[in-house]
């Protein structure tokens, strides 16, 4: 259970052997006119092929998800691809879902998406840097449906949109502060009408949201048109169908909704497509890569983004719902790191051991167990490992989680790939056979969004209530006046709290969830509640990781992970 130093993990993914990419798709039986490589390690399967076979009968599905967030690490999406890798070698046909990284986070400060040490999807490089091209493609449909609106409003306003009264956004998939406030218009009448706007980051795009949930483009294309981008100067919604682009931003987005497969580097497959934020989408990769993967293999490993209490609440209420899928088991992942640091420690005093911290952090896990079984889902507990674990720290979670009747299982997968994950494989096999788990979702479709707003902050937060001004309950009332009542919620708050405070780690109790807005995502098919200080649009750090990336005469890259 030793994390020995390894190399860096681009050299890890730089030296590894790739197989082409046409024999990793055989693997899952997916024939040469069904795949449209981009080179010779990634390719997009076609969406007919996805029609042909989303009607096998599915093979199982595993959450993998982690306690809240900490800047110690957890390790989610290593575990989601080691797990996987570990699998096959046990004989079971697996693959992973991951979502894409975005280009903001690359150059700010939390790097990479694409797992590390010697639990990696590749090419590393490319995924992490424009991939194929889905985040720009989804960045300018949306900018599109920006320049159409202000356009319609130059060129005589023929729906009387009012210019104080546009809520869509721009977007650019970089973490720039700049932006979140802006002046567009300026210059005279030719250059259209003056307004305040803001840019948004891609990824917190609405159309990203609905890429991630479209099964085909007649469905796309109908999402995309009950985008909500304005209000009339009678305060009626304007969409992008009475703009008339829906179709237009649907043929740019033609290439983006077919998934995108690659391998790990013990070459299990691996579906890495789409990108929402979880803190303020839904979190999830494509609905399309998932079901095409649970169609082909006999274990198909996801993640959701963040804890928990974020991306996977958010799985389960937003996805699972829409899609009629759910997971079989869930792996929740925890290191002995950051329950130090939810236990009180700061990061420079985690190399100490420290077993009675670990003690005091081990609510924050077990809160992230009670949520879990409330779905009626079965669960085991990944042990991310580190070389400056002890035994008496990793013999706290044990003990803590069988008292609750779960299994806390040691995995060395960063350091030793798919061999490292073989025990937590095998507890994954065993909890997924008999009786599939029955999902019991976190609020019900019949109850006001105001209720399933306070459902999920008291039992997945432990809030003791929500609160909010009258001009956000009017919010809440008009948006069901408008007949979107019936609609799943989407919470948006930070991740390294179940609170609305990043600072209170751990299980806090007794606080309140202040609802800060409301709105509707009615394309994505979702409505969006914003609380404590979530911003759309994040900040570089004072110092970002685009200041270590480079690259030399030979194209070789440094500095990326």
């Amino acid at each position: 259970m030793t994390r020995t130093p390894i190399p860096a993990d681009i050299d890890i993914a730089r030296a590894a052997k790739l197989l082409p990419i046409d024999q990793i798709a055989a693997r899952l039986g997916i024939p040469d006119e069904d795949m449209e490589p981009y080179g010779k390690t990634k390719a997009k399967v076609s969406l007919a092929h996805y029609q042909r076979v989303k009607g096998n009968s599915p093979g199982k599905l595993i959450l993998v998800t982690a306690i809240s967030p900490t800047p110690a690490g957890e390790g989610k999406t290593t575990t989601t691809i080691g797990l996987a890798d570990a699998l096959n070698r046990l004989d079971k046909r697996a693959s992973v879902c991951v979502r894409e990284p975005s280009l903001g986070p690359c150059f700010g400060m939390k790097g990479g998406a694409a797992g590390g040490g010697y639990a990696q999807v590749v090419p590393m490089e490319d995924i992490n840097l424009h991939f194929t091209g889905d985040f720009h493609a989804i960045g300018v449909a949306h900018n599109l449906l920006s320049a159409i609106l202000d356009n319609h409003i130059t060129h005589g306003n023929l729906l009387r949109i009012d210019p104080t009264r546009v809520i869509w956004k721009r977007v650019v998939d970089m973490n720039d502060r700049a932006l979140r406030q802006i002046l567009v218009g300026l210059g005279g009448t030719a250059n259209g009408q003056p307004r305040e706007s803001g840019f948004d980051i891609t990824v917190a795009s609405e159309v990203m949201a609905i890429l991630c949930l479209s099964e085909s483009l007649v469905e796309l294309k109908e999402r995309i048109g009950k985008v909500i981008v304005a209000y009339t100067y009678d305060k009626q919604p304007v969409t992008a169908a009475q703009l008339k682009v829906h179709g237009a931003m649907a043929a740019l987005l033609k290439d983006a909704l077919k998934p995108n497969l690659v391998q790990t580097l013990e070459h299990t497959p691996a579906f890495v497509h789409g990108g929402p934020f979880a803190n303020i989408a839904h979190g999830c990769n494509s609905l399309v890569a998932t079901k095409l993967s649970m169609a082909l293999s006999d274990y198909t490993i996801t993640e959701a983004g963040f804890g928990a209490d974020l991306g996977a609440e958010k799985f389960i209420d937003i996805k699972c719902r829409q899609a009629g899928i759910s997971p079989d088991a869930v792996v929740l992942v925890a290191t002995v790191r950051a329950l130090k640091m939810h236990g009180g420690l700061s990061k420079e005093a985690l190399k100490a051991p420290d077993a009675v911290a670990v003690e005091r952090g081990v609510p924050n896990l077990l809160k992230h167990l009670e949520n879990i079984k409330g779905w009626g889902l079965p669960v085991v507990v990944a042990i991310n490992a580190f070389s400056s674990d002890t035994p008496e720290e990793m013999a706290v979670i044990e003990k803590a989680c069988a008292r609750v009747g779960v299994q806390a299982v040691p995995a060395t997968h960063w350091a030793e790939g798919g061999k490292g994950a073989l025990a937590l494989a095998e507890a994954v096999v065993a909890l997924t056979t008999g009786t599939k788990a029955h999902l019991q979702f976190t609020y019900d479709d019949q109850q006001s969004l105001w209720e399933k707003v306070r459902a999920i902050a008291q039992k997945i937060y432990g809030a003791s209530d929500i609160s909010a001004d009258p001009k956000v309950h009017n919010k809440f009332k008009a948006l069901e006046a408008a007949g979107f009542g019936h609609l799943p919620v989407c919470l948006a708050k930070t991740q390294y709290s179940f609170s609305t405070d990043p600072a209170l780690r751990g299980r806090p109790e007794n606080f309140e969830v202040p609802i800060r807005d409301v709105s509707v995502s009615a394309g994505a098919g979702f409505v969006v509640v914003l609380t404590g200080d979530i911003m759309t649009m994040p900040g570089l750090p004072k110092i970002p990781s685009a200041e270590s990336i480079d690259i030399d005469e030979y194209g070789n890259i440094t500095g990326l992970s």
